[in-house]
Parts: structure tokens; C-alpha cells; sequence
């Protein structure tokens, strides 16, 4: 599809479409590959520095913590520290390589897959459709980092260091396997970095019609109820912690109000030049 002219598209089989896509999927596929192979020979900075990082009391959250309990007359010490990770398979640690490398490999090479599939679907999109979906790959990747930053900054520590501690019993000892730490870390992570992209889809749906900034104000309080059940359930059963998840959140929401009204008016301008024209 990449190098037909717009007006082409339509008399394109299927066959054709799936011809126009195979490059564009090859190029994506090397170069995830490529990323593979250099973060698994940086395994001493990926792992130990990145991935185990929450686990350390330097761990920039882990001292605006015991800041924030010091100003409140708190003695806190972070729990984390005293996790020792432990690993039950021959080759366990091995295929956990292998499995950090390529969803480090995915995470690093997400906007040069997004700008592949910009490039296959954009000759079919009508001027219009161009001109709403300007920067696209920007966006989208800006509100992915940003998502997976927040994960790993904020809800990765505060969720480890909370279920590392939790026991039901002191007859029980944690003995936390290494595999089922770097999925908290890397699942916690990713799936905020998927909420983040919250902004950009109201964006589309607004220009869709679907959504609408009175619709998102009118449910507001309802978002709010949401937001906080779901700070309380990913973070420790603490006031600050729901709160140091629960503001920046709120916060999206309330970016994707703008959005929705920046979206509508521009819409609105759009189609009242158009109307004129004619």
C-alpha cells in the first residue's frame, strides 16, 4: 500500500494489501531483532540497573518515601531491600534472558513500529483523515514513555514493596521467585503505559462522535470513584501512596477533557470552512 497513490488503493486485493505490508512488517521484525540481541548483551545495565532498581533503597521513589515519613515523624525502611529473589528452574534464568531482552527490545523499538504502520496505512487515508492524524507516532509514543516511566517510578516500587511485605501468617516466609518479580515489574509498567494512551483515544473518539467534553465532565465524579478504587487496588492500603497514584491519573483525565475540547472546536472550524467553500 506504501507505494501506491491514494487513488489506487481501492482496486487493491487482499493479496496485494498483505504484499504492501510484508516489508514494512520485515524492516519492523529486524529491527526488533537487532534491539534483542544489543539489550541482551547489556544484560549487567538492563537487569541489575533498570529491572532491580525498585528493589534498592536509592531507588529515587524509595527515598522520596523515607523523605516523606521522616517530615511526618515516621521511621519507615523499605522492605524491598531485604527480598532475596530466588530462581527454581535449570533454565529459568536463561529463558528469562531471553524474554527481558525482547520485551526491552519491543519497548525501545515502539515508535519505529508505529512510523512502519504509518507508512503502510497512510496512502489510504483521505486528506482529511491526514490531517487529524498529523504527529501520530508522537503522540502515541510520547504517551507510551511517559506511561511506562510512570509504572516503573511510582507504582512498580509502591506494589512490590507492599506485596513483598504482606504475609497472612508468620508462619509463612516469602521465598519470591526471580521470574514472578521481573513480570510485576515489567506488567505494571506496560499497562501504564497502555492507560496513558487514555488522551489520544478520546481524541479519536470525540472526532468519531462517540465522546464529547460535556459527556466527560458529567461523568467526572464517576471517573474520579474509578480511579481512586484502582489506586487503592495497585498501590499499599495507604493514604499517600493512593494519592501519589490517584493525582496523576486524575490529571489524564482531566488532559483528555482539554483534548476532547480542543478536538471539537477544531471540528467545528474545520467543517464551517468546508460548508462555506461550497
Amino acid at each position: 500500500m506504501s507505494g501506491q497513490k491514494r487513488s489506487d488503493t481501492d482496486e487493491m486485493t487482499f493479496a496485494e494489501h498483505i504484499d504492501a505490508l510484508r516489508p514494512h512488517l520485515v524492516r519492523g521484525v529486524l529491527a526488533i531483532l537487532a534491539l534483542a540481541v544489543a539489550a541482551f548483551l547489556c544484560k549487567g545495565l538492563l537487569i541489575d540497573g533498570v529491572l532491580f532498581g525498585p528493589m534498592s533503597a536509592g531507588f529515587p521513589t524509595n527515598r522520596l518515601l523515607v523523605w516523606m515519613a521522616g517530615l511526618a515523624g515516621i521511621e519507615f525502611v523499605p522492605g524491598i531491600e531485604r527480598m532475596q529473589l530466588i530462581n527454581t528452574a535449570m533454565a529459568g534464568q536463561f529463558n528469562l534472558h531471553l524474554k527481558i531482552s525482547m520485551v526491552a527490545a519491543f519497548c525501545i523499538g515502539f515508535p519505529y513500529l508505529l512510523w512502519e504502520l504509518w507508512r503502510f496505512a497512510r496512502p489510504a487515508l483521505t486528506e482529511r483523515e491526514l490531517r487529524g492524524c498529523r504527529r501520530f507516532v508522537f503522540y502515541v509514543s510520547a504517551g507510551f514513555f511517559a506511561g511506562l516511566l510512570f509504572g516503573y517510578f511510582v507504582i512498580a516500587p509502591l506494589t512490590i514493596g507492599f506485596l513483598s511485605q504482606y504475609s497472612v501468617s508468620e508462619q509463612v516466609t516469602n521465598m519470591i521467585d526471580v521470574g514472578s518479580y521481573l513480570s510485576t515489574v515489567l506488567n505494571v509498567s506496560i499497562a501504564c503505559a497502555v492507560v496513558f494512551q487514555l488522551p489520544l483515544l478520546v481524541y479519536f473518539l470525540t472526532r468519531m462522535g462517540l465522546v464529547s467534553p460535556d459527556f466527560l465532565r458529567r461523568y467526572r465524579r464517576h471517573a474520579l470513584v474509578a480511579l481512586a478504587i484502582l489506586s487503592a487496588v495497585i498501590t499499599p492500603p495507604d493514604v499517600f501512596s493512593m494519592i501519589l497514584v490517584l493525582l496523576p491519573l486524575f490529571g489524564l483525565y482531566e488532559y483528555s477533557i482539554r483534548i476532547s475540547e480542543r478536538t471539537l472546536r477544531r471540528s467545528s472550524g474545520t467543517e464551517g470552512t468546508t460548508t462555506e467553500g461550497k
